[in-house]
């Protein structure tokens, strides 16, 4: 049978790089499941992989949509799952990677039917976000979906958002489109985490943030100022620099809020993914992953 192996885990875990070996290894391509990379407008600020490791196997989903298109991830499922279908009539394995739990859920138990989004709303939900904050969201979908509201990561901003959306566009609990079981797929699904001590990450998300900085992300956030509107662009690393470049904070605060966001961001991935059924944790040895012998 066809075989997806999904290469999961927090940012600045190591996730490209393995996926590249894995993919060298079993000769085959990669399908990006980063919810920001799919975005052709942004490159240092999310990590995106370089000219090299591009060529050292092929990707898919990297810079293929622009911010100013609205890309969810309904349209990922179906756009990732296209791939997969043209990509197993020549390979026998594939391999996935990335840090957007979402999107990796989309292709493992596919998605819920949902409403197309009502804009006016979002609009409106976006502006009380701005003006009174998460904590305003997070009761007002605690009023109107109790049940959502104690299974959601109500510390992400945008499934509140969307939640609420769903609510007062059609006066119902968003729990209730939320489907029971899970899509089947016609191709085997492995998922492998990759887990490293807390020191050592966020010693690698510190020193990723410096090398960013050093590689041009001022320059590049500087050139999407005037879009930082976009929900593509409402993400760590740009919006910290956006408050600097109005003056807002200071360099040296922007440079360190980015940090402190990305490791809170990891240890939401990692409660993201710890929740992820039959996932296999791989822990480092000597700062490196190992591919599982069973998989070659």
């Amino acid at each position: 049978m066809k075989t997806l192996y999904i290469i999961a885990g927090p940012t600045a875990s190591g996730k490209t790089s393995f996926a590249i070996s894995l993919a060298k290894a079993l000769n085959t391509e990669i399908i990006s499941a980063d919810s920001r990379q799919i975005f052709k407008e942004m490159n240092i600020g999310v990590a995106r992989p370089s000219v090299e490791e591009l060529r050292a196997a092929k990707h898919h989903l990297i810079a293929t949509w622009s911010i100013f298109e609205d890309y969810n991830v309904a349209r990922y499922e179906k756009e990732c799952i296209e791939i997969l279908e043209r990509l197993f009539a020549t390979h026998d394995s594939l391999v996935m990677c990335g840090g957007s739990g979402m999107y990796i859920d989309a292709i493992i138990n596919g998605i819920d039917t949902m409403p197309d989004a009502d804009k006016a709303i979002r609009d409106s939900l976006q502006k009380d976000f701005n003006e009174k904050g998460l904590e305003y969201l997070q009761k007002l979908l605690k009023e109107k979906d109790p049940k959502y509201y104690q299974e959601c990561d109500i510390q992400n901003h945008r499934r509140v958002i969307r939640a609420l959306e769903v609510c007062l566009q059609t006066n119902k609990p968003f729990s209730t489109f939320r489907k029971e079981t899970k899509q089947k797929r016609d191709f085997k699904i492995k998922v492998f985490g990759l887990e490293r001590d807390r020191e050592e990450l966020v010693e690698r998300i510190d020193k990723r943030v410096d090398l960013m900085i050093k590689e041009g992300l001022e320059q590049e956030t500087e050139v999407l100022l005037q879009y930082k509107h976009l929900n593509a662009l409402n993400t760590v690393g740009y919006k910290e620099l956006f408050d600097y470049f109005e003056g807002k904070i200071s360099r040296e605060n922007a440079i360190e809020q980015i940090k402190i966001h990305t490791r809170q961001y990891a240890k939401r991935q990692m409660t993201w993914f710890r929740k992820t059924e039959n996932i296999q944790w791989l822990k480092t040895q000597n700062n490196t992953f190992t591919i599982p012998s069973d998989l070659l």
